[in-house]
């Protein structure tokens, strides 16, 4: 009777960064055709939702993303709409656009010693700078700028202002229903974490329910305290992802660190493209 082999577990990122460092030494850069944000090890422990898990993803491999969108009205129509109070939508104007898949770099500094250590420096690797990747992807699309970096959700143009209602969760709940008002379904949120467990955690089931109607809820300091941002994250956007990055030795620029030392970062390579604005809100939290 013969007894099969286990099939090798696939090296982490860190430890195929720590074989090449093994190799060339500081001159070391390990490519991956995956997208590795989506390989930090803690999220196997803790079932945390990244903002980039909120967004459905298209692999590209092209260096643009080319897009459909609509928008509110911009011109005066041409003709009446029959039925638009009722269907807001049916005034929408379309349009089509591209944008480049722009660059997102996490970085750290290795202690010299590590080095000669593999196993060490792979942990290293996947537990430091694989999160620092992850924050910085969370920050490129929530606020990310855009210019020759990823333009992020509430660098978009045409996402709503919404005030405050009498409470908290009275203002989470309109902004969900605001979602519905423009035909569309509320499936994602973003909320910083003060305002998770001060206002959304042990209030009755909330939780519970928000989850039974298929809303995810990211927990992020990328969104300011006091606010949360709402949308049809699946119809309303698509985060085109290369498939590919990279772990190298590398020069920080400036303002990356406080002090020198010998620097790794890793990046990744993606756009964010936002399909219906109108169907995404930041709602202020408190009155």
């Amino acid at each position: 009777m013969s007894t099969l082999s286990p099939e090798p577990l696939p090296l982490s990122p860190g430890a195929v960064f720590a074989a090449a460092v093994k190799k060339e030494g500081t001159k070391a850069r390990a490519t991956f055709n995956t997208t590795i944000t989506e390989d930090f090890p803690g999220f196997k422990r803790r079932p945390r939702v990244a903002v980039r898990a909120l967004f459905k993803v298209k692999t590209s491999d092209k260096p643009q993303a080319r897009f459909w969108y609509e928008t509110h009205p911009t011109t005066a129509p041409g003709a009446n709409v029959q039925d638009v109070t009722l269907r807001p939508e049916a005034a929408f104007e379309f349009h089509f656009d591209q944008q480049p898949l722009r660059p997102t770099t996490g970085w750290i500094q290795v202690p010299q010693n590590l080095l000669d250590d593999p196993e060490a420096l792979a942990q290293f690797i996947d537990f430091r700078l694989l999160v620092r990747l992850c924050t910085a992807e969370n920050q490129a699309l929530t606020i990310g700028k855009g210019g020759d970096r990823v333009r992020g959700i509430l660098e978009t143009p045409g996402v709503t202002r919404l005030p405050a209602r009498k409470d908290p969760v009275s203002s989470l709940l309109a902004a969900c229903a605001e979602v519905e008002q423009m035909g569309g379904s509320a499936d994602g949120i973003l909320i910083n974490s003060v305002d998770y467990y001060q206002y959304l955690l042990g209030q009755n089931g909330l939780l519970s329910e928000l989850t039974a109607m298929g809303i995810r809820i990211c927990r992020t300091r990328m969104v300011s305290q006091g606010t949360v941002v709402v949308g049809d994250f699946t119809a309303g956007a698509t985060i085109y992802d290369s498939g590919r990055s990279e772990i190298r030795f590398a020069e920080p620029p400036p303002g990356i660190f406080p002090r020198e030392g010998l620097a790794v970062c890793g990046e990744i390579y993606e756009a964010l493209a936002v399909h219906l604005p109108t169907h995404f809100f930041l709602a202020s939290l408190r009155p």
